[in-house]
């Protein structure tokens, strides 16, 4: 990979994902929107350069807001360092609350920055790396993007969004020898997942704490290695695996095995899956009984 452009760069997974790539010599361009973040974040990168050729650019630009614009910033960044190689789609932002009370710009919102903030950038690249029939493209979903979950109605969607994308670009992009790479990342010690508890509902915290969190830099080798060798899906760790073998669905196949274990798999996968969703209807359940009990409580005062 000698040249990764990465969007969300300046923090959490992005910022991981180039300190990976920087570490096996790749050059690295950084997009993300806050000037001073993406300062910051290059010098932690730099600090895992392998050879004195390497170079760090920084474009800060709001990739979910207008296309004339990302396109420009892409074609700067490519005309001093050369074209792409691999390009990973990791701007984006979590949101959690309970579909009433949330705000209804928020929707939008989320759709804008997760869905269309990995579309700019892509278009951006993609003539490039069909005309050398090369390159790889990464997006950054979430296991939430695998499966809705209770106070993910605004967040799941615009993960969800990214998965059609994927399996239609990488049929569109085979014959080029270019490879898409959908990422599903579980919770992740970031800023962004420290903001998110700030405002989640108790449901979704009691349901998010079965799978645990990880922290970035592991996520970010297991994705860097999935991309290069060219993985339709990657998922980290045992659930994550579970899950992606029981959404694959209609998604591309890497590989006879992966495909083997797949149809192997996929009944017991189910049959675990049927309990996992049982937990979490109970848990709901057991939140809203205690709630209207408090409420009751508080009356009766």
């Amino acid at each position: 990979i000698p040249f990764s452009g990465v969007t969300g760069g300046s923090s959490g997974i992005g910022k991981s994902i180039a300190m990976e790539c920087y570490r096996q010599g790749a050059f690295i361009t950084l997009v993300a929107r806050d000037e001073e973040k993406l300062l910051r974040a290059k010098k932690d990168v730099e600090k895992f350069a392998i050879n004195d050729k390497q170079v760090v650019l920084c474009v800060s630009v709001d990739v979910s807001s207008d296309y004339t614009q990302v396109e420009n910033v892409i074609k700067q960044a490519q005309e001093k360092l050369g074209p792409v190689d691999m390009l990973v789609n990791c701007a984006g932002t979590a949101l959690a609350g309970k579909f009433e009370e949330m705000e209804v710009e928020r929707f939008k919102e989320l759709m804008e920055l997760n869905y269309l903030g990995s579309v700019y950038p892509s278009r951006a690249v993609i003539t490039t790396m069909k005309e050398r029939r090369m390159g790889r493209i990464v997006f950054v979903s979430s296991q939430a993007g695998q499966i809705g979950l209770f106070g993910y109605t605004a967040y799941s969607p615009s993960k969800f969004a990214l998965r059609g994308l994927a399996e239609a670009l990488q049929m569109e992009m085979k014959p080029y020898n270019i490879y898409v790479t959908l990422a599903f990342p579980p919770d992740t010690d970031t800023p962004l997942l420290a903001e998110e508890n700030k405002s989640k509902p108790l449901e979704t915290k009691l349901i998010s704490e079965t799978s645990g969190v990880w922290q970035p830099d592991q996520v970010a080798k297991i994705l860097v290695k999935d991309a290069v060798q060219g993985n339709f899906s990657s998922s980290v760790g045992p659930d994550g695996y579970m899950l992606s073998a029981l959404t694959c669905g209609m998604s591309p196949v890497t590989s006879i095995t992966e495909g083997l274990q797949q149809i192997v798999t996929m009944g017991l996968f189910r049959t675990i899956a049927l309990f996992y969703l049982g937990s979490f209807d109970s848990i709901v359940r057991r939140c809203m009984i205690q709630r209207e009990q408090s409420k009751a409580a508080d009356k009766n005062e």
